[in-house]
């Protein structure tokens, strides 16, 4: 077993400092390595689902590979939604899954299923380590495997890879006998080089920018990053670009340099509208993005040129007009080319300058009657074809006008829309803010997020399922538990997730607040399925469940609440650092909460038409 012991030595040399197992027999000679090594923290959850999705937190938030352990059989199939996540996001996990021998696969012995490529395209690689590790080579050979895989999961483009690890009895070592750690196991590094632009191809691309006459720069789904905040900035403001990002692009710091509105105004715009903010060149970063209404006018607009800057992996090319793919990291990029057309380097304090040199005013933001963006006191605004150009910063402007008069209103009944607004306003400063699949996601990118608390967004966009969004926030509260970890998600994808809760480690920060309609009230408020008469059946899927006895089971606080007033009086006590890890549970109505969505929409729709 010194080959199987070492694996958890190598993984430490590699910098990796935390492992999520699940127990099981199988898997025991892996457990008692990871367990016993003094440089590892290890963490026991007994549900590979949630265990896969809580290390996918935990790397999220640290920023570096984590390990996942688990026994023989359908135990790593359940890592396999969060392998798929971890994918598409470029999150690297080294899974190390258990196995029987080869002699017994297809031998109809317990716990024995196919495992080799157990993830298929969903893994950077799989590594089947050797079963007899008694010759040197072989030692070896079991040695390069790991370091390979772990060189790999971190390599840009990040990613998941398994390490199979066939396993014969016996498991356990005899009584006192102890585990050792060979100090002159081999090890190999990779450093990653980053890409630079040579001057002459960063010139002709500055070329193309100057040549173009409108230039929108799309964020995706891209981790908090001051680097990349500070340059886009100061590239922008050097060209004259306008910076478009969703909440997930965490570009939030920059404030209203950045559009973040689209959601809304793109929503009612005319066709002529929309036109008038078509780029000729269109540069993205990032991945996804979660705005519809934005993919789809990107799509429609059809610029002349679209570059995508990405250093490693493959460019999707999602807006159907990818032109060039740049390789090369988004902050050096932007760097490169603001230098050049400025000839100053970039510093990250002081104020930031506008975008634009063309960006109105905070005057002439406040646009005539005869223009997109003059809202009436119910959040209505009138337009004329006559009117002035509608640029990018007078259509968020408008929409920012729109979204206050709108949920200003003292009528409203009791909706989780605006409930969910209220939750918004009172989040506290440095959040991690995880952001469930669903409605949730969509809500804080139409509504935005306070501008001066330094949060940073998180969400499961990769593959956009909610089978593990409470155990990504879970993991992100074990990763840093002493920030504030606040997971706003739907009853689906809460009850869907309930054993994110089953582990024995403390989460004073994590704050989740549950929406709980008593169904799938996303079905409500979308075409397709809200005019079909199975939809309460068979869409929605009602349900009775409250968190009331999840609360109880795992010692969390409960705060329920149905009323604006009831949530008022609940938020500053349920945000307060002393009152631990807690649920706060929203009770609205799902009819009520689709006929004010479709109230909101058809407000959209007269204000921005």
């Amino acid at each position: 077993m010194q080959a199987v012991h070492n694996i958890a030595e190598i993984c430490a040399r590699h910098g990796i400092t935390d492992v999520v197992l699940s127990p099981g027999s199988r898997s025991a000679p892996l457990t008692l390595a990871f367990a016993r090594h003094p440089g590892l923290k290890v963490r026991v959850v007994p549900d590979e689902r949630a265990a896969a999705f809580i290390g996918l937190g935990i790397a999220q938030a640290q920023r570096r590979a984590v390990a996942l352990v688990c026994t023989s059989g359908t135990a790593g199939l359940n890592y396999a939604p969060a392998v798929a996540e971890a994918f598409f996001q470029r999150i690297p996990l080294v899974v190390f899954t258990a196995d029987r021998p080869p002699e017994w696969i297809d031998q109809l012995d317990g716990q024995t299923i196919r495992q080799r490529n157990l993830y298929g395209a969903h893994a950077k690689g799989e590594f089947e380590f050797p079963v007899d590790t008694t010759h040197a080579d072989a030692k070896w050979h079991a040695a390069r495997i790991v370091n390979e895989a772990i060189n790999l999961a971190q390599a840009a483009p990040a990613g998941p890879v398994q390490v199979n690890v066939p396993l014969r009895e016996p498991f356990y070592p005899k009584a006192g006998e102890e585990i050792q750690y060979e100090q002159d196991v081999k090890i190999t590094l990779e450093a990653t080089p980053e890409p630079v632009l040579p001057t002459i191809e960063a010139a002709a691309f500055l070329g193309e920018i100057e040549a173009a006459k409108k230039v929108l720069v799309v964020a995706g789904q891209h981790p908090a990053n001051p680097e990349v905040q500070a340059t886009l900035v100061a590239f922008a403001t050097a060209v004259g670009a306008v910076v478009v990002g969703d909440t997930i692009a965490n570009l939030l710091p920059l404030g209203d340099l950045v559009i973040g509105q689209q959601d809304v105004f793109l929503a009612g715009m005319t066709k002529e509208a929309r036109e008038e903010l078509r780029p000729d060149l269109l540069i993205t970063y990032g991945q996804s993005l979660i705005s519809k209404s934005l993919k789809l006018f990107l799509r429609d607009a059809a610029p002349a040129a679209h570059w995508h800057i990405l250093a490693h992996g493959e460019a999707a090319d999602t807006f159907r007009s990818l032109t060039r793919v740049i390789r090369v990291e988004p902050a050096g990029f932007f760097h490169q080319l603001s230098v050049l057309k400025t000839g100053e380097g970039i510093t990250t304090g002081g104020s930031n300058p506008p975008f634009s040199a063309n960006q109105p005013t905070s005057t002439e933001r406040g646009l005539s009657s005869n223009s997109v963006g003059s809202a009436d006191a119910q959040g209505h605004t009138g337009s004329s074809p006559s009117g002035p150009t509608v640029t990018w910063q007078q259509a968020n402007a408008a929409a920012v006008e729109f979204l206050m008069k709108f949920f200003a209103a003292e009528t409203q009944p009791f909706n989780e829309f605006s409930a969910f607004r209220q939750v918004l306003t009172t989040l506290p400063f440095y959040a991690a803010l995880h952001l469930a699949n669903s409605m949730a996601v969509r809500y804080a990118n139409i509504l935005g997020l306070p501008k001066d608390r330094e949060i940073e967004v998180f969400a499961n966009r990769g593959t956009s399922g909610i089978d593990g969004c409470t155990s990504t926030a879970v993991g992100a509260a074990l990763a840093q538990p002493e920030r504030p970890v606040v997971l706003l998600t739907g009853d689906v994808a809460f009850f869907y997730d309930r054993n994110a809760f089953w582990h024995n480690y403390p989460t004073p920060h994590l704050r989740v607040v549950l929406f709980n309609n008593h169904g799938g009230g996303i079905f409500r408020l979308i075409d397709g399925p809200r005019q079909q008469p199975e939809l309460e059946e068979f869409f929605e899927t009602r349900q009775l469940l409250t968190a009331e006895n999840t609360a109880k089971d795992f010692n969390l606080r409960y705060f329920p609440v149905s009323s604006f007033k009831e949530l008022q009086a609940a938020l500053p006590v349920f945000f307060a650092a002393e009152t631990g890890a807690a649920i706060l549970e929203v009770f609205t109505d799902s009819k009520t909460n689709a006929a004010f969505f479709e109230e909101y929409r058809s407000a959209v729709k007269a204000a921005f038409s």
